[in-house]
């Protein structure tokens, strides 16, 4: 009985080795579909993609003046509050007004006792000249009584423009503000003696419109340059950047702005070249010296690649995407990536257009394995830049020079 038993499995054996070789040699894909993995895909388009820049920057007023007394004397009073908002032409500061009243009654005497010197001058030069004509008197009489007048007219102007010295000084007791901004706190106390030495009282600042400076690294601007010079970039025309400036925390400005200077030389200290914005501030929002962020719009990368950021994977050799090929396989693509905008990533290489990108389920994907496409996104498009649509009243600005 065990004989037969042997002798069965000898020949039963080999049949089994062939099933066993057989299941262990069918490949994937003639699996089931109900077996392979399950992923989301998405059409790669070609397009052009914004390069939105972003620097630090620091806000600094357009126009910052010191408030500084023109002529000398006691400070009688403080006629704004300190930190406020103050007006183009708003009083700040009342000097002691009564030492320039009296140069002013001064002067006007002594224009008076001019203008009576002319009167009596002239008289006498009138007598003279129809006596000169008939030899009555002498050509010396003639030209004294000619010099008399024309140095009393001399006397009547210097004195007219000692009366405007002294009614201008008087109006400089009357301080007020140049522009319209911050007034800062003042420098100087009520009763204090003013003077060249002391002169600074306070500073104005204006709000709007409020510039933001910020540095462009060298090798920044290297790269961009010689990214325009292929073509990969498009840069506006006459370098007419929009700005866009974003807050401490985090907030989007609602202003925009435009590129105004970019300075020609290099700083050899930081390395950067010093470029400024300006940007409306009619609010009066934004304040001089608040760190913030920068963001540049006008460029796009020419015949770009946008996707979303789920679908790069991480790999010890570097940035990866699946995409399914005609076959319905997965093959694995190396990826360079350009930057990042918002939650996408734009793809320098490694993507071409009509790809079919795996954008989720990629993590348990194997090149060369067959998938199962169970749902497909429609193509990414990246939205217009509206920060480029400026409003009428600033297509005027003028560009960065």
């Amino acid at each position: 009985m065990r004989h037969q038993n042997r002798s069965a499995m000898r020949h039963i054996a080999p049949l089994l080795l062939g099933l066993l070789l057989a299941a262990c040699s069918r490949t994937d894909s003639t699996a089931p579909a109900g077996m392979l993995p399950e992923v989301t895909v998405q059409p790669i388009v070609v397009q052009d993609v914004p390069v939105v820049p972003e620097f630090v920057g620091q806000t600094e007023s357009s126009r910052q003046v010191e408030i500084r007394a023109r002529v000398s004397g006691f400070l009688e009073k403080r006629e704004y509050r300190e930190g406020a908002m103050v007006k183009a032409g708003q009083p700040l500061f009342q000097l002691d007004r009564k030492p320039f009243e009296a140069q002013v009654q001064v002067a006007k005497a002594q224009l008076a006792q001019e203008e009576a010197r002319l009167v009596t001058a002239e008289a006498n030069r009138k007598r003279i000249e129809p006596l000169a004509e008939k030899n009555a008197v002498s050509q010396k009489d003639k030209d004294d009584a000619i010099g008399q007048y024309r140095a009393a007219a001399a006397g009547v102007e210097a004195a007219k423009a000692s009366v405007i010295t002294a009614e201008l000084n008087l109006s400089y007791t009357s301080i007020h503000s140049p522009v319209t901004g911050l007034a800062s706190f003042s420098k100087a106390a009520e009763g204090t003696y003013l003077d060249t030495q002391n002169s600074l009282l306070t500073y104005v600042a204006a709000l709007s419109p409020m510039r933001v400076n910020f540095s462009i690294s060298e090798n920044q601007a290297l790269q961009f340059g010689e990214m325009v010079k292929k073509g990969v970039v498009r840069a506006p025309k006459e370098g007419d950047f929009r700005v866009e400036v974003i807050l401490a925390d985090g907030s989007v400005f609602e202003e925009t702005g435009r590129l105004t200077f970019t300075d020609a030389s290099f700083s050899q200290e930081t390395g950067t070249f010093l470029s400024r914005a300006e940007l409306p501030n009619a609010k009066g929002a934004l304040r001089p010296g608040q760190f913030v962020r920068v963001r540049l719009h006008g460029a796009y990368r020419l015949n770009g690649i946008v996707v979303p950021q789920r679908a790069v994977l991480q790999t010890a050799q570097g940035n990866i995407a699946f995409v399914v090929d005609a076959a319905g396989k997965a093959q694995a693509r190396p990826l360079q990536l350009a930057s990042m905008q918002g939650d996408n990533w734009v793809v320098s290489h490694g993507l071409k257009g009509g790809d079919q990108l795996v954008v989720d389920g990629g993590m348990k994907l194997r090149p060369d394995v067959p998938v199962k496409i169970v749902k497909k996104l429609p193509p990414h498009t990246v939205a217009p830049d509206t920060v480029l649509a400026a409003p009428a009243a600033e297509q005027s600005a003028p560009a960065a020079n």
